[in-house]
């Protein structure tokens, strides 16, 4: 049974943020709907007038949308994920136009699993370092991610 948008950006947010509490999760919501929402670029056309499922299911975005990773089983996929309450709200509360000041117009993060941040990600320097809420590092779009 295929999950609507809500229930997959739900599972979504906990599969990728889960353990980065409150703030972590609207950080990583906020540039779901960032991603759906910006007006020119990669996004903008893969969204296609705002579809935030097709943001979600974008291939190579995110690595909780897929069951292998390096040609491995990923146990941490949202089909795996058993979301709670929380997830749901946030999920609610992105979905009716919430966002966390801290990220502004982020469309990248990551978590590099280091006390520091790279200046660029992803590559091709399409995003800099804007902010990090907890674990993940969040990048705002530069000059270049418009013609992407």
């Amino acid at each position: 049974m295929p999950f609507d948008s809500r229930e997959m950006l739900a599972r979504l947010i906990k599969c990728e943020a889960g353990g980065e509490g409150d703030a972590g999760m609207r950080a990583v919501a906020t540039v779901i709907m960032n991603r759906a929402t910006v007006p020119y670029g990669e996004f903008f056309r893969v969204s296609n007038g705002g579809d935030v499922r097709r943001i979600m299911e974008q291939i190579g975005q995110f690595n909780c949308m897929t069951d292998t990773l390096g040609g491995k089983y990923n146990a941490q996929n949202i089909w795996n994920m058993s979301v709670d309450q929380i997830h749901y709200d946030i999920a609610d509360w992105a979905l009716g136009g919430g966002r966390l000041s801290a990220i502004d117009n982020s469309l990248f993060f990551y978590n590099p699993y280091s006390v520091v941040c790279i200046d660029y990600f992803p590559k091709g320097g399409v995003g800099v370092i804007h902010n990090r809420v907890n674990q993940h590092c969040f990048y705002i779009p530069t000059s270049k991610y418009a013609q992407t």
